[in-house]
């Protein structure tokens, strides 16, 4: 991105040039480029801030806490996640404080149809209203459900709420599928 309007920035600067050559005019091309060069740098900075607020996520409420874990599908605990369309709940009392979510309240792994998805079990909703620590339950299915707002996440859709008030999704996170049975869960 900012390669690219830096070329831009670069033919504009050009075709000015050309354009007050061709029009007889006596202004050389330092006395434009002294002009030029502060505005140049300003629509630079401004392409860099437009950048970085591009990749923010607007929805994503929940403070960052550190996640990286990995769970082996091949345990007993985690087996059913073989199948697709089903949830599992993961934290810190067995998995310790990597897996503990916001708040400890642990991370939903979700399997997909093609991938596996990890999600805050904190409910984005009261957290952003309330202030509140509420941590969503799942029935090991594609639903997750608040019992305190009675916000109903899809887990199929990202985490996206289908039902009740909220207008969050829950907070996501990176996930790998490894050698056919490992899923590791991480953020940055």
């Amino acid at each position: 991105m900012t390669q690219l309007l830096k070329l831009i920035l670069l033919k504009i600067t050009e075709l000015t040039s050309v354009i007050l050559l061709l029009s007889g005019s006596l202004i050389t091309q330092n006395y434009i480029m002294t002009f030029l060069k502060p505005a140049l740098f300003f629509l630079l900075l401004i392409s860099a801030f437009a950048a970085a607020s591009c990749n923010r996520d607007e929805n994503d409420i929940i403070p960052d806490v550190y996640v990286d874990f990995t769970i082996d599908l091949m345990d007993p605990e985690f087996i059913s996640l073989l199948a697709i369309d089903v949830s599992d709940t993961i934290d810190a009392t067995n998995w310790g404080s990597r897996s503990a979510g916001y708040d400890g309240n642990g991370i939903i792994i979700y399997s997909g149809p093609e991938e596996y998805y990890a999600f805050d079990r904190t409910c984005p909703y009261d957290f952003a209203v309330n202030g509140l620590s509420i941590k969503v339950r799942t029935d090991k299915s594609s639903v997750a459900l608040c019992p305190h707002c009675g916000t109903k996440y899809a887990l199929s859709v990202y985490g996206t709420p289908v039902s009740g008030p909220g207008k969050y999704p829950l907070k996501n996170y990176n996930t790998t599928f490894e050698e056919e049975r490992y899923v590791s869960v991480w953020n940055n």
